[in-house]
């Protein structure tokens, strides 16, 4: 029997379009806000014996226990198979304690979604571009997390910038193998930054790795939040004699104006995210472009 897609509301985008591009069916979900605030759910679709995939990014509190109560109430209503798949895993940042007493949140929300019950066939969580590959290990019991690299879409956003002639970026040393490696695979040279930490919030950028002279310089990130290291890396490789600049990421957020910091700044031609994040699908324009994971994740949700 076909499998069936349902979504939380904020990924509604990438579930129509995996419904339409799969032939699969788009589950129903009724939901609305009462006046406290409580969210009513009710699924209107039969997954008595179905396969289930339920998309859903923890791009908040909020949105975190949506996931994980339509998660709890699909497997509690028959489905015979559970693939959650998480475009954005929020609080990977958070994946260990530097100073005593910080929670680890990476972990506990790792935790909080182990403890949906397994369906007869299992439950496989599907995490794309993790910060850190640490994450995956938090998960516990028989949910099986599945670590996905945004590789191919990334890589075909940079040829759709500059071709092949272009020097790939990190914002930092802290990124630069998994940029090193991407831009192996592309026969490309590969860049960062030094940085020196001058305060909590406060970093200076002391030299650059490569020569990037006369070059079209794309940066890679796997996240942009507010923007600031990526520009203060973009204004590093400016200065070094890059002739144009791109950003090229995966997770989108753009907090705080932090798309508009990035185009006032005038150091980038433009900035190519995937749709991993609604912050970037509400976002994009002529500046940010945004290319879809709905191939990737259709890849794997016809794998299993």
């Amino acid at each position: 029997m076909n499998k069936i897609i349902f979504s939380t509301q904020a990924y509604q985008y990438l579930q129509k379009e995996l419904c339409h591009t799969t032939g699969f069916e788009c589950g129903e979900v009724e939901v609305k806000n009462f006046p406290d605030g409580e969210r009513y759910q009710r699924i209107l679709t039969s997954v008595d014996c179905r396969e289930v995939v339920l998309i859903g990014g923890t791009i908040s509190d909020a949105d975190t226990l949506e996931l994980f109560d339509l998660a709890y109430s699909l497997v509690s209503m028959g489905a015979e198979s559970l693939l959650l798949m998480i475009p954005y895993f929020g609080y990977a940042t958070m994946e260990r304690s530097v100073k005593k007493g910080e929670v680890v949140t990476a972990k506990t929300r790792a935790f909080l979604l182990s403890k949906i019950p397994a369906s007869s066939m299992g439950n496989r969580v599907f995490l794309l571009d993790l910060h850190t590959e640490g994450v995956p290990y938090y998960f516990e019991g028989k949910t099986r997390p599945v670590h996905l690299y945004a590789k191919p879409t990334i890589m075909e956003a940079c040829r759709e910038i500059a071709g092949n002639d272009f020097v790939l970026a990190s914002t930092d040393a802290g990124r630069a193998k998994w940029v090193e490696s991407l831009a192996n695979d592309m026969n490309v040279n590969g860049a960062f930054v030094f940085k020196r930490r001058i305060s909590g919030d406060e970093t200076q950028i002391t030299s650059i790795s490569a020569d990037v002279r006369g070059k079209y310089v794309i940066i890679y990130d796997d996240m942009i939040r507010t923007g600031g290291s990526l520009i203060n890396a973009a204004r590093a490789y400016k200065e070094a004699g890059a002739t144009k600049i791109a950003a090229v990421t995966t997770h989108g957020l753009f907090s705080k104006d932090g798309l508009e910091k990035i185009k006032a700044s005038g150091l980038f031609e433009c900035v190519v995210s995937t749709d991993s994040h609604p912050n970037a699908v509400q976002l994009q324009g002529d500046f940010l472009r945004v290319k879809s994971i709905a191939s990737l994740f259709r890849q794997e949700i016809e794998k299993h």
